[in-house]
């Protein structure tokens, strides 16, 4: 099975990428694909932009990439309680693209802060994006307190609860359609 895993940030010290990297270092005999968005830097969208520049090879290559993938592990960042500017952009680029950019693919949503939210907010609004893009956010799992919930030595979730949790949210996400 194809997998593709992101976080929805830029940042090289994510957070959420590191919670991207456990989950998929948990799943066994499937053709990952993960990405560091940090290295992909987008134009903020308008429609000057995208009438005068058109669209960059690399959201149609990351396009191509959703298209590919079976199944989809994705966390999300928090910026005043929605998604970060770069992921919302990201997003208005695809919809730009391709309005049912996230057709039939199945998404393990997940999200986390340093806080007690666990960027929960931003989680919901990207779920509702998601779908009106034709995806099925199939499993979510927020991870709070992302300092206190996570050993960043051992890159696991140290939290016996959460770990709990987040793997069988992974399990069953992995046995759906």
């Amino acid at each position: 099975m194809k997998i593709l895993a992101f976080a929805g940030s830029n940042s090289s010290t994510s957070i959420n990428f590191q919670l991207v990297k456990y989950t998929v270092s948990l799943l066994k005999d499937h053709d990952i694909q993960l990405y560091d968005m940090a290295g992909m830097p987008f134009p903020m969208y308008s429609a000057d932009t995208e009438k005068e520049a058109g669209f960059k090879n690399s959201l149609r290559e990351f396009r191509e990439e959703i298209r590919k993938a079976d199944r989809i592990v994705l966390s999300v960042n928090e910026h005043n309680g929605g998604p970060s500017a770069y992921f919302k952009n990201f997003l208005d680029w695809l919809s730009r693209l391709d309005r049912e950019f996230m057709a039939g693919k199945s998404v393990y949503l997940m999200s986390t802060s340093p806080g007690r939210g666990g960027a929960e907010s931003s989680r919901n609004y990207v779920e509702i994006a998601l779908k009106h893009a034709g995806g099925n956010v199939a499993e979510t799992f927020s991870l709070p307190s992302f300092n206190h919930t996570f050993d960043k030595e051992q890159q696991v979730i140290s939290d016996e609860a959460l770990n709990k949790e987040h793997s069988e949210k992974l399990e069953s996400f992995m046995k759906g359609e």
